[in-house]
Formats: structure tokens, sequence, C-alpha cells
């Protein structure tokens, strides 16, 4: 937005927008619309299936239904087809999961002033605090990645590669899609423990439980399993500082064969660190949960990659959700 926008009305409007996000975040919670469905509902009806208070579910309802999430036709509501589509468990296209890992940032999210005073994280990291959201964070980036996933895959040459190293894969998403796009590829997933029980829920759903492994490691701790000829960053350094970026990023180098490919995925900032939009805001979310992660520049990326000893270091030409990137380079040692 350009300064000479701003207005009081418009300040005002950004300062309460938590609102909407708020009544979108109790939804999901209280699973309004898959509850909903198809069907038309009252309060009452839906209050009794949840357990909630009539009245209160109702000025919830209306809220959704002045968002354009609902339509209220006298006292019955039904779900728009976009709610139903992304919001809906019984939807290929659920996104719940990452909704509801957003909202378990929240707290933390309004104590950032405490954040940037101290330059310390004011939570744990949100992933591993309990079960419930370790897996609204794990499938939450399986939402983003399924829909990210098979739009760039495509436009990334792998031809040659044998192997691939999907490294803090989680449910193993990437590796999934790279072996189903290029045929005779096959992968592996390197995550901790913890997560084996996701990626293969989601190795097994895409069917290619014969070509993508799960491996159990700790990226900063453990060594890489070596011989593959790529390995795929995607949105781990942010979690890290410099050191333990370029930790990861010497380990990656070290599992690959000479002539190997590595790719860094990530919300990248500009040189300047100014911009773009959301890759700044990404960088305070790690300010508040980790104790040094960031998001990173370009410019910065490429540098670790070269003093890794990775070559022909390039930003491919391809744009992701909310400003991310991949940058690619070669590993030469022999």
């Amino acid at each position: 937005m350009d300064p000479r926008e701003w207005n009081l009305g418009k300040l005002l409007e950004l300062s309460g927008g938590y609102w909407q996000t708020c009544a979108l975040h109790a939804g999901v919670k209280l699973d309004v619309f898959t509850l909903m469905g198809t069907k038309a509902c009252t309060a009452d009806d839906l209050a009794k299936q949840i357990g909630a208070d009539e009245r209160a579910l109702a000025m919830l309802l209306g809220a959704l239904a002045a968002m354009r999430l609902l339509a209220k036709n006298g006292g019955s509501y039904t779900a728009e087809p976009a709610a139903l589509d992304f919001l809906s468990k019984d939807s290929d296209n659920y996104v719940g999961y990452i909704i509801l890992h957003h909202h378990n940032l929240m707290e933390g999210w309004s104590r950032l002033d405490k954040a940037v005073t101290t330059g310390a994280p004011v939570r744990t990291r949100a992933s591993f605090d309990d079960e419930d959201k370790l897996e609204n964070f794990l499938m939450g980036m399986f939402n983003i990645a399924i829909n990210l996933a098979p739009r760039i895959v495509p436009d990334i040459d792998l031809s040659g590669c044998r192997r691939i190293l999907d490294v803090g894969g989680g449910p193993g998403t990437y590796a999934i899609q790279f072996c189903l796009h290029n045929p005779g590829l096959e992968g592996a997933v390197f995550d901790l423990p913890t997560t084996r029980p996701f990626a293969e829920k989601t190795i097994e759903r895409f069917g290619v439980r014969d070509r993508v492994e799960f491996i159990d490691g700790n990226y900063l701790e453990d060594p890489l399993p070596g011989g593959f000829d790529a390995a795929w960053l995607s949105q781990i350094l942010h979690s890290e500082d410099p050191e333990g970026c370029r930790t990861i990023i010497e380990k990656a180098v070290r599992a690959l064969e000479p002539g190997g490919t590595i790719m860094v995925h990530e919300f990248i900032m500009d040189d300047a660190m100014d911009g773009p939009l959301h890759p700044a805001l990404f960088s305070l979310n790690m300010l508040i949960g980790t104790p040094g992660g960031r998001a990173y520049s370009n410019g910065q990326i490429s540098d670790m990659l070269e003093a890794a000893g990775v070559t022909d270091v390039r930003r491919l030409e391809l744009k992701g959700a909310h400003n991310s990137g991949v940058i690619r380079g070669t590993v030469t040692k022999g």
C-alpha cells in the first residue's frame, strides 16, 4: 500500500482485522462447515450438535454470513461453495489444519512487543507442544504444499536424477510430487521420528510406497544419508539462525553425488530487507517462536550456498504463494 493511501479508517480496519480472523478460527474449531455440509441449518440445529449456546452460536453464524462464508435465508444458514470446498473436512481441499495452526500462533503474536524488546522467543515451538498442535502443523504444511507443489514441481528440471532427498520434509508432499512427475525417480523424506506416521499416511495415500521412504533423524544433530542426486530444502532454513542454516546446507551438500542439485525453497526477502510483505511478517513469526530464525534474502541464501561449495547458484523463474521462491545450485565436489 502506498503510504499516501493511509487514513484513519484504513488504520482502524487494519487494527481490528483480527476480529474476522478469530471468527473464522472459531468456525473451523467448532467444525461448523463440516456439520452444516450442503444442508440448511438453524442455529438451534447446530447448537445441539456442537453442544454450544444457541444465542452465542447464532451470533457467530451471523458474523460468518456477513463475511460471506455462509448465506442466511430466514432463520437458516447454508455454507457458501468456497466454504464447503476449503473448510469442510469432507472436502479433499480442506485447509482447516493450517487455519488451526495459525490459531495456535495467535497468543505469541499478541506478545510481539516483548519479543522485540528482548530479542527472544515468547512461545515454545507451536508444532511440538502437544499431539493436536503437531497434527495441525504437519497437516497444515500439507494443506499448503499440496496446493503449491503440483504447480511448481513440473517447472523444476530433474532430468537425470535418480534419487532426491527431502530434508525436513514433514509429511513428504514434495518428495511425493517430484516422484509422481518424474518416472523412475525415488525419494527419501528425512525428518523427526514424530513425523513418520503423518508421512507414511501421505505416502500411502498417493500410492508411492515403493518409491518414497521415510528416514528418522534431526537435520541439525544427525548426518544426512548419502548417495542422492538432488536435495530439496523446503521452508526449513527460516527456523534457524545463519549458523544453523550453514550446517544444514553443508550436510545436504555432503549427501549429494558430484554434479548433484541442491534446491532451497523459502519465503525470500528482497536484498534490502524491506519486503515483500509476507516474508517480512513471516520473519517476525520466527522471532516470536525461535531463538534465531528469520526470513532470508536472495543474496543471503545464495552466499550460504556458495560458501558450501555450490556453483551456478540462481533463483528459478517461478513464484509460489506469498512470494516463496526456489534458489538452485550444483554441487561440483569430486
